[in-house]
C-alpha cells in the first residue's frame, strides 16, 4: 500500500510540476513585447517621410515652374533694351511693299514729278539715308542725283511723309523717250520696286532729290 501511496504521490508531484511549468512558458509568451513587423512604421516616422516627400515634391514643381517662367521670358517679343528692363522695338528699314506711293506734277523748275511715301497702316520703317532708285523705260534707264550730298534718314509712321522730287529731263535738247509712268525702289536691293503712273513726260538725263519730310525742300535743280 505504501508502494502504491508512493508512486500514486509521484504521479501527482509530476503533474503538478508540468502543470506549473506549462504556466510558466504562457505566461512568459504573453508578457512578452509584440514584435514589429517589417511593414509596421512608427506613427511619427511616417508623418516625418510624408512631410519629406511633399517638400520634395514641392521643390521639383518650384523649380519647374521657374523654367517655364524664364523660358517664357526669353521667348517674349524682341525689342532693344532701353536700359531700364523696356523694351524699344526695333524699327526696320523700308521697302517699296511697305509704302502708300503717289505722286504728283509739279510746275516749279521747268516741272518735276513730286513722289510722296507714306508707311502703310500698322508699319514703321526707316526710309535710309540714300536717293531713291527712279527708272525709266524698258532700258531702265535711272535717275542720277539732283543734290550734292547725301540726306537724312526719314522714318514713316503714320501721317508722316517723305518726298522725293524728279526731274525726268535735264538737257535743253528736243530729244528724249517719251513715257508715263516711272519705276521707284528702296535702294538698288529693293526686291519690290512699284510703278507709278506720272502721266506722258519726255525723259532724257533724269535727276532725282533726296528724301525730304517738306515738299519744298524736294525741288529739283537741273
Amino acid at each position: 500500500m505504501f508502494g502504491n501511496r508512493r508512486k500514486a504521490f509521484l504521479v501527482s508531484a509530476a503533474l503538478v510540476g508540468g502543470t506549473l511549468l506549462m504556466t510558466a512558458c504562457q505566461d512568459t509568451e504573453d508578457g512578452a513585447a509584440p514584435s514589429a513587423s517589417a511593414t509596421d512604421v512608427p506613427a511619427a516616422d511616417a508623418a516625418g517621410a510624408d512631410a519629406s516627400k511633399g517638400a520634395g515634391k514641392g521643390t521639383e514643381q518650384g523649380a519647374d515652374k521657374g523654367s517655364d517662367a524664364k523660358d517664357g521670358g526669353s521667348a517674349e517679343g524682341s525689342g532693344a533694351d532701353a536700359g531700364d528692363g523696356t523694351k524699344v522695338p526695333v524699327q526696320q528699314a523700308c521697302g517699296a511693299n511697305d509704302i502708300s506711293w503717289s505722286t504728283r506734277s509739279e510746275s516749279q523748275a521747268s516741272g518735276y514729278i513730286l513722289i510722296m511715301a507714306k508707311a502703310k497702316q500698322g508699319i514703321t520703317c526707316i526710309l535710309p539715308a540714300a536717293l531713291p532708285t527712279v527708272a525709266f523705260g524698258s532700258d531702265g534707264t535711272e535717275a542720277g542725283p539732283a543734290e550734292q550730298s547725301v540726306g537724312d534718314a526719314v522714318t514713316l509712321s503714320g501721317a508722316t511723309t517723305a518726298y522725293a522730287g524728279v526731274n525726268p529731263k535735264t538737257t535743253d535738247t528736243d530729244g528724249g523717250k517719251e513715257l508715263d509712268s516711272i519705276i521707284v525702289g528702296v535702294g538698288n536691293e529693293d526686291p519690290d520696286p512699284v510703278s507709278l503712273e506720272v502721266g506722258t513726260i519726255t525723259v532724257d538725263k533724269p535727276v532725282v532729290t533726296n528724301w525730304h519730310t517738306a515738299p519744298a525742300d524736294a525741288v529739283p535743280s537741273a
